[in-house]
């Protein structure tokens, strides 16, 4: 068998003008969102290191790297009235839906603190309006379709909102799900977080026709789009404009990297030092970083002090999981359907 080539993919990113896209949100909101970002990263960075001092068990996948795109639709579409789904890489959607830092890192701790009380763990944590990370390769995705259903049925404002891998676009369970959504018009967006790797199977060698988004949408008649995952601003943008008309499912491809392996136990050799040392200048907090400055939103000095105040407020959540119960084992049935 031919083994296929990695190749450069041409897409058609939507298109965005950062500064009007920042003077529209306000510096205030900016900085929010900077700081949100800012945020995600040191929880993944703490909470890798408790996994790695056995602190954390189970399987633990970090979001560093594709920060901007989750910000940007939780920022540009709100939380209130929609529903949001992801997949295992959950910490960073939990925390943007409303999850307090010391309830997550309770969670990933096993304490009974935690948002699922201890019963979760890494790849299952929930907020008021996020139903959950999902440790199936798109077993989520109908799911969604479920929650726009609802939506739809109830005659309710409102949009599902699901996150999903490159790599769960080959299951089955992805494209019965958007066969049913445009069937039934449903108010759902897919966003397909491309982060180039599948585990360690470069997606090129996964999925067939790429771009993903933009050829897979018309095959169930839908609108897909391309937008650059390492940019909030155009991540904002995109969103924004998804958010003014529910009425039929969309498909979305954000074109991403991590700076991580699949999960804490991949060390990643099928990419190059260079090559990640390469994907980090395009860092999405450098880059927010950047255009702030351009506008005149941010000095350098304030950068580092927001830094370092995210900095201690996840050291306190990591504090407070240390020092969190266990649960009581005779509780574990609570909440079963038929312990």
């Amino acid at each position: 068998m031919k083994r296929r080539e990695r190749k450069k993919v041409q897409y058609n990113y939507t298109e965005c003008n950062p500064q009007e896209v920042l003077k529209a949100i306000g510096k205030e909101g900016v900085t929010d969102q900077l700081k949100q970002m800012m945020l995600l990263r040191h929880f993944e960075m703490r909470a890798e290191s408790g996994y790695q001092h056995g602190k954390i068990g189970g399987f633990f996948h970090s979001y560093m790297g594709q920060e901007a795109i989750q910000t940007g639709a939780t920022c540009a579409l709100g939380l209130e009235n929609n529903w949001w789904i992801t997949t295992y890489r959950c910490h960073a959607l939990a925390l943007l839906c409303g999850c307090t830092p010391k309830e997550a890192m309770a969670e990933l701790y096993g304490k009974k603190s935690g948002c699922a009380q201890g019963r979760g763990g890494s790849m299952h944590l929930y907020a008021d309006r996020m139903l959950g990370g999902f440790g199936i390769v798109g077993g989520h995705t109908p799911i969604a379709a479920g929650a726009a259903f609802s939506i739809a049925y109830q005659k309710k404002k409102g949009v599902a909102v699901c996150f999903l891998g490159d790599g769960a676009v080959a299951q089955g369970a992805f494209h019965e799900a958007l066969n049913l959504a445009s069937l039934w018009d449903l108010p759902v967006i897919y966003v397909i977080e491309n982060n180039q790797w599948g585990m360690g199977t470069g997606v090129e060698r996964a999925i067939c026709a790429q771009p993903i988004g933009e050829k897979l949408a018309g095959s169930y008649d839908m609108k897909g789009y391309s937008v650059n995952g390492m940019d909030f601003a155009a991540c904002y943008n995109l969103f924004s404009e998804l958010g003014k008309d529910t009425s039929r499912p969309v498909l979305v491809e954000a074109i991403t990297e991590r700076f991580r392996g699949h999960a804490v136990s991949d060390p990643a050799v099928y990419r190059s030092r260079e090559e990640l040392e390469s994907i980090k200048t395009r860092d999405p907090i450098l880059g927010l970083k950047h255009q702030m400055l351009e506008n005149g939103m941010l000095t350098g000095e304030e950068f580092d002090r927001f830094n370092e105040e995210q900095k201690e407020i996840v050291v306190e959540a990591v504090k407070f999981a240390d020092e969190s119960p266990w649960p009581d084992p005779e509780e574990l049935e609570e909440g079963v359907y038929a312990p």
